[in-house]
């Protein structure tokens, strides 16, 4: 995805935005930032229809937007009459269900269900391991721990399931005042398989699978460098359910419920706050918007979260990712979240029901990535007319949404200005959301779309998450 992101970046000089733009500027203090110019669009024209963008590469004008028209509502009948569905076994939409979650890795710490889950309190530690060896060779600082650690928690639906996280202690002794803190990196797994996670990573070692792009985000270098710890949840859960929000908060808050019993001496009482982009915004948005429901009793200690490129919309996405260049993760996200949606299963066509059980089952982001380049629109795997239009789609967009939850901690949301597959809107319209319910928050548009906008966009993250942690109080722009 970085590559194909990146090469198109540069052919384009930064996206093609449609819009009214909107330029701002603040001082730096505190993680404050510039802000860049940019366009609020949200992948329609003047009229409504479907314009953001004029290419295959940056907008939904190409296959997308011909599914979405009068001709492509002849899609489903085309597609069902030539392609036979797979032979499933009776009842076939559970099987089928079963079929499309990933395969096992072989690695029992991330594939195994241990018993006596329902009778387990949430956060509860199932199991640990130290991965410091396979770790160091991928950390850049010097660490004293790498931890591996897994908890109890719960699916979408509130299931009992696991989560895993990896804890990076560093050497540095902290000098205080107080416990270390801890910065909770939540980073964009974007995968469908098991060898996906941070966790495999770290505890394994590079593998051809791995999202290098992580590698080259500075978070975790940065919180080492000031002495944090760093938790590195596997926020997609054992079922892999990439772009759902619900198990990624649960697996978040869990696995910090997790390292306070495991280290309770040390960080027990410890400040925290989030980072998350893409991908990792999916699963701190759902996080923050968790915590006074599903913690309740951390929200005095996690200070803060800062999120950018979110895709906070999936209507808006619909857009704006499908059926060009982007559509290979707008699908991979559609077949994660029907992972723990199963109302969505139904209207699948007989080659959405092939693809979702092939090896694509287990890809990850780099190869799902590549798949855009096919052009394959979400209508075309759909047995309805205007399926991103239909009843179950706008049920889908408003739980994962989210948009009647408070966050329960000061929020810093930044965007890329000449962002085409994730409109700045999105992330706006969240600021204003949680500015409407009274948390404290900043919003900050910075230069370039989705790649850039993450380089241009980290640093004053990071500094405001560094000022929340050395108990600086947050500001708000609200």
């Amino acid at each position: 995805m970085g590559v194909a992101a990146l090469a198109v970046s540069v052919a384009i000089g930064g996206g093609t935005s449609v819009g009214t733009a909107v330029a701002q500027s603040s001082g730096s203090a505190g993680g404050e930032g510039s802000i860049g110019t940019g366009s609020l669009t949200d992948g329609t024209a003047s009229d409504g229809t479907p314009l953001n963008g004029t290419t295959l590469i940056t907008g939904s004008l190409g296959t997308g937007s011909a599914a979405g028209s009068p001709l492509g509502s002849a899609i489903p009948g085309v597609v069902g009459s030539v392609i036979p569905g797979p032979d499933l076994d009776p009842p076939p939409l559970e099987t089928l269900r079963a079929e499309m979650l990933p395969k096992p890795i072989g690695d029992p710490f991330f594939d195994v269900y241990p018993p006596g889950l329902p009778g387990m309190t949430n956060g509860q530690v199932i199991e640990t391991r130290d991965v410091t060896p396979a770790a160091r060779a991928l950390l850049r600082g010097p660490v004293r721990e790498v931890r591996q650690i897994k908890v109890k928690s719960t699916d979408s639906a509130g299931a009992p399931s696991f989560a895993t996280a990896t804890l990076v202690v560093p050497a540095t002794p902290w000098p205080g005042p107080g416990p270390r803190p801890v910065l909770v990196n939540n980073v964009p797994i974007n995968g469908l398989g098991r060898s996906c996670t941070p966790g495999h990573t770290l505890g394994n070692g590079i593998t051809p699978t791995e999202n290098f792009l992580e590698l080259l985000r500075p978070v975790t270098t940065k919180a080492e460098e000031r002495g944090y710890a760093v938790l590195i949840p596997d926020h997609e859960g054992p079922r892999m359910a990439y772009a759902e929000p619900f198990v990624a908060g649960h697996a978040i808050l869990d696995t910090i419920r997790g390292m306070r019993t495991v280290f309770p001496a040390e960080f027990g009482s410890s400040k925290l706050a989030m980072m998350g982009y893409s991908g990792g915004s999916i699963a701190t948005h759902g996080a923050v918007k968790l915590i006074d429901s599903y913690a309740p009793e951390l929200a005095g200690d996690i200070v803060g979260a800062a999120m950018g490129g979110i895709p906070a919309d999936f209507e808006m996405l619909g857009r704006t990712m499908n059926g060009n260049l982007a559509g290979g993760l707008f699908l991979a996200a559609l077949f994660g979240i029907t992972r723990e949606n199963p109302e969505i299963l139904p209207l699948i066509n007989t080659l959405g029901q092939r693809l979702s059980i092939t090896s694509i089952k287990d890809q990850c982001a780099n190869t799902l990535a590549l798949a855009g380049v096919l052009g394959i629109p979400a209508e075309a795997l759909a047995n309805v007319k205007q399926a991103l239009d239909s009843p179950v789609a706008h049920d889908i967009y408003t739980k994962m949404k989210m948009a009647d939850r408070k966050s329960g901690t000061p929020l810093y949301i930044y965007s890329g200005g000449q962002e085409f597959w994730i409109p700045a809107l999105g992330s706006r319209n969240l600021y204003d959301e949680q500015c409407g319910y009274g948390v404290r928050a900043l919003y900050r548009q910075v230069p370039g779309e989705h790649i850039l906008g993450e380089l241009t966009g980290n640093s004053g993250a990071f500094d405001w998450v560094d000022a929340r942690l050395r108990g600086e109080p947050a500001p708000t722009e609200c």
